[in-house]
């Protein structure tokens, strides 16, 4: 019996095959393959997709993470807000800059609880750094009210959740900067690394398109020490491909994870809850067991591949030891660290492999 992976990336190229590979002789013969017309069309139409005024397409996710804060101003001496139970990236784009990030608990959504974010305010407090985890949207109308209250940069960290509403608005508009990851494995996914920015601010958009040209107005004119940061023209063309069928994916994905919720049921599993007026792109189906380690053992053994997102929470990683921060700092971070576990999900995944992993769960 095939082993049912966690992701499969090839299904999702199969489906669009031809399209794929039109589009790269298109770009390949075109003879332009940096900052070029791919580039500017995907950036145009993500933005138009998204809702806001501006997109700048840049070489990673990361980069559109760290080059925010940078354009920003935050740096040395300065506090940003961020969830304890993230990718270790989202964190990464803070202390980058030598600012210090501030962790706030989760909610039972997975993303940053919201009521927890202004007892961590401070004098030193510049900005909110708020991640769209797995695919959810965040509760950002309390969130956009704190920002506005204490003055403070609001960025979304968009990579797990393109096309994801709260209250009908498109993620990615919310605050100062958005900042999306096309690596892949996401739902908008590029075949390599790619990520972009989205802002409604024309200086923002300004200061981002010099900065990742090394810092190049014009060629050769250089108004700051920049990045080499560029989402390159083939990239963009597969991306192009993609944004054109996103939503046909998105509902695909939304399928199966409907008959997850409806037809999973064990009382050793937590399923995903979906917040009112949040939408869920799902990036990831991610439950919870205090068993984890025996389900995964479980499933391995019926051929079937799950992921954790993520065992180590960023303030326990030796990268960060340097903050201080020990076990039992953050409670429920820590506790999602010791029971996620992501089941398999993925375009072009079959009934038949979907059925597989249903029973498997409810056997377990």
């Amino acid at each position: 019996m095939e082993k049912i992976m966690p992701n499969r990336l090839d299904r999702g190229f199969y489906m669009y095959q031809k399209e794929f590979e039109d589009k790269a002789l298109e770009v390949l013969r075109s003879g332009w393959y940096v900052l070029g017309n791919e580039v500017k069309c995907f950036e145009n139409e993500f933005a138009e997709y998204i809702g806001a005024k501006h997109c700048v397409g840049l070489a990673s996710g990361l980069d559109a993470l760290w080059i925010a804060f940078r354009v920003l101003g935050i740096g040395a001496g300065d506090e940003v807000i961020v969830q304890g139970n993230t990718y270790i990236a989202s964190v990464m784009g803070i202390t980058m800059n030598g600012a210090t990030p501030v962790f706030v608990e989760p909610d039972e959504y997975f993303n940053i609880d919201a009521s927890k974010i202004e007892e961590k305010i401070t004098d030193k407090t510049k900005a909110v750094l708020v991640v769209h985890l797995y695919g959810q949207a965040s509760n950002m109308t309390p969130i956009v009210k704190l920002c506005k209250k204490y003055n403070l940069k609001l960025v979304e960290d968009c990579a797990q959740a393109h096309g994801a509403k709260f209250e009908e608005k498109q993620i990615g508009t919310f605050g100062d900067i958005g900042c999306f990851s096309f690596y892949p494995s996401k739902n908008l996914g590029a075949f390599g690394d790619a990520g972009a920015i989205t802002t409604n601010d024309d200086k923002i958009a300004e200061d981002v398109r010099i900065f990742r040209n090394y810092g190049s107005e014009k060629r050769y004119y250089n108004k700051v020490v920049g990045a080499n940061s560029r989402l390159d023209e083939i990239q963009a063309g597969f991306l192009r491909v993609r944004l054109k069928h996103l939503d046909e994916l998105a509902e695909e994905k939304k399928k199966i994870c409907e008959r997850y919720l409806s037809e999973l049921y064990n009382d050793k599993i937590q399923l995903p809850q979906i917040r009112k007026g949040a939408t869920h792109i799902w990036h990831q189906f991610v439950i919870k067991s205090e068993y984890r380690d025996e389900l995964i053992k479980y499933l391995e053994e019926k051929n079937i591949g799950t992921i954790i997102h993520y065992p180590i929470p960023p303030h326990l990683s030796e990268a960060y030891q340097y903050l201080g921060l020990k076990e039992g700092a953050l409670p429920i971070t820590e506790e999602y660290a010791k029971t996620v576990l992501s089941i398999p999900l993925y375009n072009g995944m079959t009934e038949e492999e979907q059925t597989r992993v249903i029973k498997a769960l409810n056997d377990f």
